[in-house]
């Protein structure tokens, strides 16, 4: 299940669905990963992505998407998660019974994998979380809907470099990165 951290202001929007902002690479990574096309899910020469075609193809390869902050406030009306104050996190109880079969998370940046630790029981020190481009274990314990915990669920916590631009990566990086993380999880 891939996990970012909250999406732009609506007036960036060019979709109406996860990383929806035309200048954000999230889906010309994908493209290119998946297809060696960097416009594989972009409409004709419009400046904006097919979320339909997005959908189809992330549930034909069983991959979930899901933001770490349900509610924040942008602090400076930019898309930094550096200006970007957390109100109310994802609901894990709720989200992963939906998703029995996930083994792995991952996040695409610093901010949804800080937000991610901080839901764990005990979540790890700073100098524990993944760097980019690395993973830990991720033993998370959810509740089920008789308010009952669960067994913890062997997952795996990944982070990947994020797709923002002002990410300071090349393209390229950020394309083998993520193609490097599919293949080890057997989806490419």
């Amino acid at each position: 299940m891939m996990m970012g951290s909250f999406p732009p202001t609506a007036d960036k929007w060019a979709m109406r669905f996860h990383y929806p902002n035309f200048q954000n690479d999230m889906w010309r990574i994908y493209g290119r990963v998946f297809f060696d096309d960097a416009d594989y899910f972009r409409v004709g020469d419009e400046k904006r992505f097919d979320p339909e075609r997005i959908r189809a193809f992330m549930f034909e390869r069983g991959i979930a998407s899901c933001p770490t902050v349900v509610q924040a406030i942008r602090e400076t009306g930019n898309a930094s998660d550096k200006d970007l104050t957390v109100v109310t996190t994802v609901d894990l109880d709720t989200i992963l019974p939906q998703v029995p079969k996930v083994q792995a998370l991952f996040t695409t940046g610093g901010k949804a994998t800080e937000v991610l630790l901080n839901l764990l029981a005990e979540p790890p020190a700073k100098s524990k979380h993944p760097k980019t481009n690395q993973s830990m274990d991720y033993p998370y314990k959810w509740q089920d809907k008789d308010n009952k915990k669960s067994d913890v669920n062997s997952l795996t916590l990944y982070r990947l470099p994020s797709t923002s631009r002002a990410y300071p990566l090349a393209l390229d990086k950020k394309v083998s990165a993520y193609k490097d993380f599919f293949k080890k999880i057997g989806k490419l």
